[in-house]
């Protein structure tokens, strides 16, 4: 990267202020609270995520005149144009290439704000080469990614915890032990100060409504507009982030408008009318969400536990996931919430389960099982099983979201 960023002329020099994230869970939609707040604020706000969902464009969003929006064609042929011609035949990954193309688009378009999501890790990644973020985040570690990262939440905390800087404040989510204790330690090494979750400031929910405490005070705010228990923890970091950049210009209104309109689509979502629903009875709620990994899978089945006590529905699963995660961890905690899952393959992913590979390990956790060719034979299957109207949920790969997104429409 700094071999190919020197070449570019060392765009990465030349960001907007850059809120840098690195986390297991959580990462995307912390931004897009971060993003709705600093929006509301009327701040232009560039982004950067990965992977994408249905377009490539999607990773690359750029500040505009009348708010936010994903590159234009053109200008991002441009970059990766201008990137490749640099890289000069090199070798070189596809995140790498686009992170250096991102960084041109990023440098020559104004903007008040940089939203800099890490790819993988942290120390080693792509991203990691701004010398002097504005800010830096850790959203909550869990086990992912062991081929790359470790196979102990400490290893993968000490990879996560490279993004760290001198002198650069890091606002902590919630973490387990193990993992807070490394972060710690690594932040005291260089001098980076250290905000935590659950010590310095705090989120929860009471009487309906999103209570944010510090030491000096209480903030009584809206509910968070994504669903599920944990959103409220990712509103939580996002407004200590956005308090220690924007400071007494921060207002409660920003705020309010930030956590009621925030977007992260395949993030615990119910599709509104589309394709998919041609599958399914009227009145059956079909939900879609990319979470792929165990603590993943422990908070979409909370979600959707609680989604149950609210209005009750028998809950059948659509289940596709990489090869490289762990099915059987993921999926434990759907035990005795879920009648009926249907594992699917996902399509152009040659290191995607087989759908009778994923049915054999899923039967294998006591669970009715499945095995379907596609998202649509599923969503039939799940219909003829269902009584009534259901509660259908897609879910265990960012892929499989992006690919029921696609035939959605």
């Amino acid at each position: 990267m700094e071999r190919l960023l020197a070449a570019l002329g060392h765009p990465e020099e030349k960001l907007p202020p850059v809120l840098h994230v690195a986390g297991t869970n959580g990462k995307g939609s912390f931004l897009a609270f971060a993003r709705a707040i600093a929006e509301a604020l009327g701040k232009r706000v560039h982004v950067y995520t990965s992977p994408h969902l249905v377009h490539f464009h999607e990773r690359i969003v750029l500040a505009g005149p009348h708010g936010s929006a994903v590159i234009a064609e053109e200008f991002l042929v441009d970059c990766l144009a201008r990137a490749e011609a640099a890289n000069g035949g090199e070798l070189i990954t596809l995140f790498e290439i686009t992170t250096a193309a991102a960084f041109v688009a990023f440098s020559e378009v104004p903007a008040d704000l940089l939203l800099l999501e890490t790819g993988l890790g942290g120390r080693l990644d792509a991203t990691n080469v701004v010398a002097k973020p504005r800010l830096t985040a850790i959203t909550p570690v869990s086990i992912d990614h062991v081929s790359f990262l470790g196979e102990t939440l400490t290893e993968i905390a000490g990879e996560k915890a490279g993004i760290l800087k001198p002198g650069v404040t890091c606002v902590l989510g919630r973490q387990v032990q193990e993992a807070f204790k490394t972060i710690e330690t690594r932040a005291e090494e260089i001098g980076a100060p250290l905000i935590a979750a659950g010590r310095d400031f705090d989120a929860y929910e009471q009487h309906g409504r999103l209570v944010f405490s510090t030491p000096t005070g209480l903030l009584d705010l809206p509910l968070p507009r994504l669903e599920g228990r944990h959103q409220i923890d990712n509103a939580g970091m996002a407004i200590a982030a956005a308090d220690l950049l924007f400071g007494e210009g921060l207002t409660a209104q920003a705020l309010e408008q930030g956590l009621t309109q925030a977007e992260w689509p395949g993030r615990l979502e119910r599709l509104s009318a589309g394709g998919l629903h041609a599958y399914v009875a009227d009145g059956t709620e079909i939900w879609l969400d990319g979470g792929h990994n165990p603590a993943g899978g422990q908070v979409i089945a909370q979600s959707l536990a609680e989604l149950e006590e609210r209005v009750p529905c028998p809950i059948h699963l659509v289940f596709g996931m990489m090869d490289t995660k762990d099915a059987r961890a993921f999926i434990a905690p759907f035990k005795g919430l879920v009648e009926q899952i249907y594992t699917v393959p996902i399509p152009n992913e040659p290191n995607a389960f087989g759908a009778e590979a994923l049915a054999e390990i899923v039967r294998a956790e006591g669970f009715n099982v499945t095995a379907a060719s596609s998202v649509p034979e599923a969503l039939l299957r799940s219909q003829h099983a269902l009584p009534g109207p259901g509660r259908v949920l897609i879910c265990g790969s960012l892929y499989l979201a992006g690919h029921a997104l696609r035939l959605h429409g």
